[in-house]
């Protein structure tokens, strides 16, 4: 099964919240190094964080750091919470460079910020009335999830096995609502049909799995 890539415009990873207090340091400190007197953000707006707020917040986490080394409790609460202020800071400026850099990753990256994934992952539909079959939850089970068609408002399942000569055997129906995903019991040593209706519209799509 083939994947497409859908463009997206470019984010910035911000998760400091959940990094070490430690790499947040190094976090903001790149960020002030890239982002003082930049002149690729000239035109837009000032940030809503300035450089030297941001260093006087920073210079205080890695002193609350060294505090806590000892591992007291107060310490360590003194230094989360100050990795807290640090951490919200940089989300500010990371909206702030995502808003401004034009979607242009150079501009970007002139910021100091790291690029999110900038694609991404869209698997096609199976078919033109079946978007995805995943196995179910018991042995011998698919679940089936339809494509939405037009008008419909329910739907039909049906799933058959296929003879030696190639036409399917009896079908079994299963009715179901517009976006929920339908359970087939097929067997995987065997060749089956499946056929999914709109209930309202007359359309009647087959796909054989082999």
């Amino acid at each position: 099964m083939s994947i497409t890539t859908k463009q997206r415009p470019i984010k910035a990873v911000t998760n400091f919240r959940r990094r070490p207090a430690e790499s947040v340091v190094t976090a903001s400190t790149v960020v002030q190094d890239h982002m003082k007197d930049n002149s690729s953000f000239s035109g837009a707006p000032a940030p809503p964080v300035d450089m030297p707020a941001l260093k006087a917040a920073t210079d205080l986490l890695a002193a609350k750091i060294a505090a806590a080394a000892d591992g007291g409790k107060t310490a360590i609460a003194e230094k989360n919470h100050q990795k807290e202020v640090v951490a919200k800071l940089l989300v500010q400026l990371a909206h702030y460079v995502e808003a401004n850099c034009k979607d242009d990753i150079t501009i970007f990256l002139s910021s100091g910020f790291t690029p999110a994934a900038s694609t991404k992952n869209t698997t096609p539909p199976v078919s033109e009335s079946i978007r995805k079959i995943e196995p179910g939850p018991n042995s011998g089970q698919m679940l089936v999830t339809r494509m939405k068609f037009p008008g419909a408002a329910s739907y039909l399942v049906q799933w058959a096995p296929v003879g030696a000569e190639g036409a399917p055997g009896s079908w079994t129906t299963k009715p179901g609502r517009s976006g929920t995903a339908a359970s087939a019991h097929l067997r995987f040593d065997s060749r089956h049909d499946l056929r999914v209706s709109g209930a309202c519209c007359n359309q009647d799509r087959l796909l054989r799995l082999e």
